[in-house]
């Protein structure tokens, strides 16, 4: 492995722990407004692996840019459906009459 890869994957899980215990702090008041800007990371995140997966030639990183389509496009839906499961919590029942 080369020296590039070692850093990387060091920042990597380091980054993994910091974003784990920062999360796990934060109160269940938040977690809506924290789950509308992840969906909007993930949608530019989505952006991105489209334009990476947008090549004519097949090749390693057409199919990673594909994967990583599918993968945004998934969270980018499952946390608008859970943002929006969580605010109609929040929301007052009609009394029917």
């Amino acid at each position: 492995m080369t020296e590039a890869i070692i850093s990387a994957l060091f920042v990597f899980v380091l980054a993994s722990f910091a974003g784990f215990e920062v999360i796990n702090k934060v109160p269940p008041t938040l977690h809506t407004p924290l789950m509308s800007g992840a969906n909007a990371i993930s949608g530019i995140a989505l952006l991105g692996a489209i334009i990476i997966a947008g090549d004519r030639d097949w090749s390693v990183t057409v199919i990673l840019g594909l994967i990583a389509v599918v993968l945004a496009t998934i969270n980018v839906v499952g946390g608008f459906l859970v943002t929006d499961r969580m605010l109609q919590m929040f929301k007052k029942k009609e009394v029917k009459a």
